[in-house]
């Protein structure tokens, strides 16, 4: 018996050495991730082509010469920590599910010695055991970690969704800062010209001091206006480069980004929204918690075959173990809890679908009321501009005007050019606001962020 006994002893020591996973240090050290993340360039490895995967742009050249906003999007995914954690939380509640489908390892207990008779006979026994889970327990623990792995893989999306956002968002005060910029380049350049006209007119003979001077005044405020213009344009670029992950220097192409298609919008209907995917998938999560925490009335069954060698006879017997018998409780408390989980996690869908709807009507709403204000603006110096600059350049024709009455109208139609441009301005905070309502893309040039590989994949 000797022999058995300790053949079992050898074979569970050499799976306890061969077969488990060894631990490996993984160390942080912050000053080489500070390095890391400062020599972030557009020389990454593997940088081109995920930016080529995600554009859909196969042949795109590298460096590109130009920036456009689908590239910029891209390039902010590749770079992105939130990213990255949303991807290692979605490989955690992966693996998870290894765990959840590992069945209960089976016991073993033995012990031996000798009797304190004359003949001092020798005794050994062992008794394994092996727990068999009943209700479909194991199924449920499975089901419940797809769920969760499930509503992790819904918020790589999410934090994708929010990269989008903060680039579309710094792009869209990029372009507002260039259109100020323009303006105020326009406005500069006229203030110089009436200045010098006025001077011109001191010299002649035609003019006044206090009319110089004034001109002076006013052109004076337009070079400071005209350098905060540039100063706004260069602080867009850096929320830009700091939306993307590196600075950005090539030209941005923007684009107009004055409409979007409503009803492709539409047509993606609310859940295609992160959040309400997520939160369908989290109730459904907690449905089958509610199911396990049933299932858990009925007891686990384990079997405990035995034995026992003494005196030279061999002795086989077979125990059952009932775990937890539902006499003193039939698991009603967590039932109970799980009950009124289910019932939350509904009164919470409910609430967000609500939320979605109302926020997706007031972004619409507001859309339209900034296209038709900003419309109305641009209509309104496109007819200024047409009347009375064409009117100023008609009389100097005929030498009922001078060149100064033309410098002036043009200069009031680039007063009217900044209402425009803050109608404009509104006009893209009102994007904004129905793209994220709807978490569908109304930008012609941005994609809806594709499928995005966990690191496991990109390692492959």
């Amino acid at each position: 018996m000797k022999a058995p006994l300790a053949a079992a002893c050898a074979a569970a020591c050499l799976l306890t050495n061969t077969a488990c996973v060894k631990y490996q240090a993984r160390v942080l050290q912050p000053a080489q991730i500070e390095a890391k993340l400062r020599a972030r360039s557009l020389n990454a490895e593997g940088l081109a082509e995920f930016v080529r995967v995600q554009t859909g742009k196969p042949d795109l050249a590298w460096p590109p010469s130009k920036f456009e906003p689908e590239t910029l999007t891209a390039i902010a995914w590749f770079f992105s920590s939130d990213l990255e954690v949303a991807r290692a939380k979605a490989e955690t509640a992966a693996a998870a599910i290894i765990t959840a489908r590992q069945r209960i390892n089976p016991s073993l207990a033995g012990d031996g010695g000798r009797n304190k008779t004359p003949d001092s006979i020798s005794t050994y026994s062992f008794s394994p055991a092996f727990t068999i889970e009943t209700a479909g327990k194991r199924g449920l623990r499975i089901l419940e970690a797809e769920k969760n792995a499930e509503a992790a893989r819904i918020g790589v999306y999410e934090a994708a969704w929010a990269v989008r956002t903060r680039v579309r968002s710094a792009l869209s005060a990029y372009l507002v800062a260039q259109r100020r910029l323009g303006a105020a380049q326009q406005e500069e350049a006229l203030r110089t010209e009436v200045e010098d006209i006025f001077r011109k007119r001191l010299e002649l003979g035609e003019g006044s001091r206090p009319e110089l001077t004034q001109a002076t005044s006013e052109h004076a405020v337009a070079s400071t206006a005209l350098r905060g213009a540039e100063g706004e344009v260069a602080r867009a670029l850096a929320e830009v480069s700091a939306a993307v992950g590196l600075p950005i220097e090539l030209p941005i192409e923007a684009g107009s980004l004055t409409t979007f298609d409503s009803a492709t919008a539409q047509k993606a209907g609310l859940q295609h929204r992160a959040d309400i995917r997520r939160s369908l998938v989290a109730y459904e999560a907690v449905d089958t918690r509610l199911r396990m925490a049933i299932a858990n009335q009925y007891p686990n069954i384990t079997l405990t075959p035995g034995y026992q060698y003494q005196e030279g006879f061999a002795q086989y017997t077979l125990g059952t173990l009932l775990e937890g018998i539902p006499v003193l409780n039939r698991n009603q408390g967590p039932i109970a809890e799980q009950v009124a989980a289910r019932k939350q996690a509904e009164a919470e869908f409910v609430a967000l679908q609500a939320r979605v709807l109302a926020e997706a009507a007031s972004a619409t709403v507001r859309y339209q009321t900034a296209l038709t204000e900003w419309k109305s603006a641009a209509e309104t110096r496109q007819a200024v501009s047409q009347a009375k600059e064409a009117a100023a350049a008609t009389a100097l024709q005929k030498g009922d005007g001078s060149r100064l009455d033309v410098t002036l109208a043009r200069l009031e139609t680039t007063s009217l050019r900044r209402t425009e441009d803050d109608a404009f301005e509104k006009l893209q905070a009102a994007l904004g606001a129905v793209e994220d309502a709807m978490q569908t893309p109304v930008w012609a040039a941005i994609p809806a962020p594709p499928r995005l590989e966990t690191r496991a994949e990109k390692t492959k």
